[in-house]
């Protein structure tokens, strides 16, 4: 059955916690899967998460504080000694491990790195922080499964017994030559099946994926995407094995991407979250509301400058919210459809015939529009001149729209900024201030004055 959190269950916790109930406070809790306890602990308060996270063994906090949000994460982790934090780290992979001592300050990182018994799990994450966290080096375990070229099968099962038990999955078997250089992988089922005298390089594929160290994990996660991959090896520049990345690495890289993307579109500037104090949530938002507001002061501007044909043709004045909303709308959509196209590596062929091709769509989602007005005249008794004046314009602020929602991300794109930004209040405020002026222009021609 799936775990539910109710209220019942945190009272039941915080009783015991308040009670100093250790021995049914851990038969409860060793009832549930660590994701469940990380999401028992979000809803207690900071002191009654520490207590929870010193009364259980370092085999389950560890997987329990990497489950956390990061914020309530930092918190516990300010309340934990040098010694406690070390004894956590000891006991993750060493890409779980070097995320948690990187969200320290860096004074203390060195007094945890310090306290990690295991030289080598130590080494590996002092490895690991000297990468960027956006690359694949960033986001790589040491802990994989490898074997020597020229090893037997036989020899081959004997080692891979001693490595696997600190490898939570093994997806593959990596295949490197005496200078630990990557030339190919192993299923497990090739090794099982293969007579134990033969020779590991005789059974390697060497059709392995690969990704280097330096790789953008956008890049990663594209590749793993296109090739159905459950884990990926990682490599230097002379193709030496470094570690490993697996799919469930990736999924977070993809969901912290599209909440930014999801957070940019929505017009905010930096990653918050709900519960984020005011101060953090109005430098988040008040760039782009103010953005909104020049954008607003440039469409009163523009219509200042023809009021003089509001008064002659008083109806153009009540269609401009509508010509407004439209430009808006259909740049939005143009520009979403990109840069989803963007993240996908689906935006194919040159610009020109991208922007051929929303053309053609923009035409005839404005004209059915244009029909709609132009009926919606007639059912007003409308003046004929004046309705087929706003459908043109209507259709022609339509068209311009699609354009810059398709020119703009594609150009943001090529100079390497987040393509995501086009989708949010930027694309739509141009577009007001562009369709505003648009319609008047074109109206003003068609109706002659």
């Amino acid at each position: 059955m799936q775990f539910q959190l109710t209220d019942e269950l945190i009272e039941k916790v915080e009783i015991l916690i308040e009670d100093q109930n250790d021995k049914e406070l851990k038969t409860l809790l060793n009832e549930y899967h660590y994701a469940d306890i990380a999401e028992i602990l979000d809803d207690l308060d900071n002191e009654d998460a520490v207590y929870v996270i010193k009364l259980l063994d370092s085999e389950t906090t560890s997987d329990i504080l990497m489950e956390l949000d990061e914020d309530i994460r930092e918190k516990i982790l300010e309340n934990l000694s040098t010694k406690e934090i070390a004894e956590e780290v000891e006991e993750l992979d060493t890409d779980d491990a070097a995320d948690m001592i990187a969200e320290l300050p860096e004074a203390r990182q060195a007094e945890v790195i310090s306290y990690i018994e295991d030289h080598g799990h130590r080494d590996e994450i002092q490895e690991l922080l000297t990468y960027d966290e956006d690359t694949a080096g960033g986001l790589m375990a040491k802990e994989l499964v490898k074997v020597y070229e020229t090893w037997t099968v036989a020899g081959c099962l004997r080692r891979i017994r001693g490595q696997a038990k600190d490898v939570t999955r093994v997806h593959s078997v990596y295949v490197v030559d005496k200078q630990d250089k990557l030339i190919g992988r192993l299923s497990l089922k090739d090794l099982i099946i293969s007579k134990s005298d033969m020779k590991i390089a005789d059974i390697a594929k060497d059709n392995v994926d690969w990704v280097n160290v330096n790789d953008d994990v956008e890049d990663v996660a594209k590749v793993m995407s296109k090739y159905d991959l459950e884990a990926i090896p990682v490599v230097d520049n002379n193709q030496i094995l470094l570690g490993r990345i697996t799919i469930d690495d990736i999924v977070d890289v993809l969901k912290e991407e599209a909440d930014k993307d999801y957070q940019l579109a929505a017009g905010i500037t930096q990653d918050v979250e709900a519960d984020d104090s005011v101060w953090e949530l109005t430098k988040a938002r008040l760039p782009w509301l103010v953005l909104g507001l020049f954008g607003g002061l440039g469409s009163v501007f523009i219509m200042k400058g023809f009021e003089e044909v509001m008064e002659t043709v008083p109806s153009l004045f009540f269609y401009t919210p509508l010509i407004a909303a439209m430009a808006g709308n259909v740049g939005v959509q143009s520009s979403a459809i990109i840069v989803q196209g963007i993240a996908n590596d689906n935006v194919k062929g040159s610009l020109a015939s991208r922007l051929i091709k929303e053309i053609g769509l923009s035409l005839i989602n404005g004209f059915a529009l244009a029909i709609l007005v132009i009926l919606f005249g007639l059912l007003i008794n409308q003046d004929t001149t004046e309705s087929f004046a706003i459908a043109i314009s209507m259709m022609s602020v339509i068209v311009v729209a699609a354009l810059v929602g398709t020119f703009v991300p594609i150009i943001l794109d090529k100079r390497g900024i987040d393509p995501a930004i086009a989708t949010g209040p930027f694309i739509t405020t141009s577009n007001d201030i562009l369709g505003i002026y648009l319609f008047f222009v074109l109206s003003g021609l068609i109706i002659g004055f």
